[in-house]
């Protein structure tokens, strides 16, 4: 049996390259706006929840507009963990609700828009992550001793919320359907690409 050389070897002209997945044609673009958009919405509806008391997760007498905390629910209530009694100390204080709100606000804002999503993901995925040390779903009971109902040790709604808003920054998905082609080109972000 004869080993036949590749005519292709000894020239310049590349050899053929096997294609690859499309990843990010329209439709899937399309996709990835939908998906940008719902967690925009997540963000920007806890935002005004906390902000309103629309009753749902806060009720009206809890609203930030009426005095109450939005971390003073969460963070107040925590009963385990390691870091229980350093998130229990931040709740309620002003710096926290401010900050907390901010991030919510500006997050759904950028994801609505498909802007900034590079400076998203990193506030978002910190935020995020810090949600989950506070949930501490590696334990499996509570001080009291009573199940902390952990689905998962590990991975939770909050780690899949991070590495989505990672992947929507990668991507760009705020290039369909949003503003992020325009944001783009500002001098401002062609200058500093963190802001993209």
């Amino acid at each position: 049996m004869a080993i036949k050389e590749n005519p292709l070897e000894h020239t310049n002209v590349p050899a053929p390259v096997a294609k690859e997945a499309v990843t990010t044609g329209p439709l899937a673009g399309r996709m990835l706006a939908v998906l940008r958009i719902a967690m925009g919405l997540i963000f920007a509806w806890a935002f005004v929840d906390k902000t309103f008391g629309l009753g749902y997760a806060t009720p009206s007498a809890n609203a930030w507009i009426n005095g109450g905390s939005p971390t003073q629910g969460f963070l107040g209530h925590l009963d385990h963990g390691p870091l229980a009694s350093m998130f229990q100390s931040w709740a309620g204080d002003a710096w926290a609700d401010w900050l907390f709100m901010l991030g919510l606000a500006g997050i759904g804002i950028a994801l609505l828009l498909g802007i900034g999503l590079r400076i998203t993901a990193v506030a978002g995925t910190i935020m995020l992550l810090l949600m989950w040390a506070a949930e501490w779903p590696l334990d499996r009971f509570t001080n009291a001793g009573e199940p902390t109902m952990s689905t998962n040790p590990i991975i939770d709604d909050h780690i899949i919320y991070a590495l989505v808003l990672i992947v929507l920054a990668v991507v760009a998905a705020g290039n369909v359907w949003g503003f992020g082609r325009m944001w783009a080109r500002l001098r401002f972000v062609k200058d500093n690409h963190w802001l993209r």
